[in-house]
């Protein structure tokens, strides 16, 4: 596996996977009903961000993230980050790749810290991934996400001190 710079030709092979995931509303807070347009603006973003991919061999993606400064001024030297994984493609470490270069990234780039904003707790892989990653749990909004099938459940806050 590789990890590389996204360009706008990978767009069409992280759109299936982004779209699905999104609309089946368990683990962003994106709008479900995101459109493709809005979701690559979203994606694909510019510097001081950056958006990679995970691709195999043969040039398949496998996952992406996105990572950037989490705040502005004051407290932009606080990273965060967003992780995709195709599902037809998960549980052989893309994601785990994914935020280990997320954490190289924002170490190479001065930033103190990796803030997750909003992991939900139901997502119970990606929070022993980050947690594994050496992320901590700081708090949990009660009821902070409206899950499709589980209802209110809790919305964590991630840190990880570089």
């Amino acid at each position: 596996m590789q990890i590389r710079e996204a360009s706008e030709a990978d767009w069409p092979s992280i759109w299936p996977f982004l779209g699905e995931i999104v609309r089946a509303g368990e683990t962003y807070t994106y709008d479900r009903d995101l459109s493709e347009e809005d979701a690559r603006s979203m994606w694909m973003i510019p510097s001081p961000g950056r958006t990679v991919v995970a691709v195999e061999e043969d040039g398949t993606v496998l996952g992406t993230a996105k990572m950037n400064p989490n705040h502005m001024g004051g407290a932009s030297h606080i990273a965060s980050a967003s992780f995709m994984v195709d599902a037809a493609h998960s549980g052989r470490g893309t994601g785990r790749a994914l935020g280990e270069h997320v954490i190289a990234w924002a170490r190479e780039q001065g930033y103190r810290a990796i803030q997750f904003n909003a992991v939900v707790e139901t997502n119970s892989r990606a929070v022993a991934l980050w947690q594994s990653l050496g992320f901590e749990i700081m708090t949990t909004l009660p009821e902070g996400f409206r899950h499709p099938t589980e209802g209110f459940v809790g919305l964590h806050i991630m840190y990880r001190q570089l």
